[in-house]
């Protein structure tokens, strides 16, 4: 599913095509209400594409601006 976040650290747009579902992406909208972890609803994602879906920031671009660490 192609997912678009608008990144916190650069403001830059970005598009990913993630293996997520519908239903993933909507408990997701109501996690603040449920208290669900973007780990339990997005299992199959590695974290770096949590962290996308969570702040819209790419695995490259918080490379370029973290490093590897």
């Amino acid at each position: 599913m192609l997912v678009t976040k608008k990144s916190t650290l650069t403001g830059k747009v970005h598009t990913m095509d993630l293996d997520i579902t519908q239903e993933q992406l909507d408990r997701f909208e109501k996690r603040k209400d449920t208290g669900e972890y973007v780990q339990t609803i997005f299992p199959n994602l590695p974290k770096e594409h949590r962290e996308f879906i969570l702040s819209g920031i790419t695995p490259s671009e918080w490379e370029s601006i973290f490093g590897n660490e």
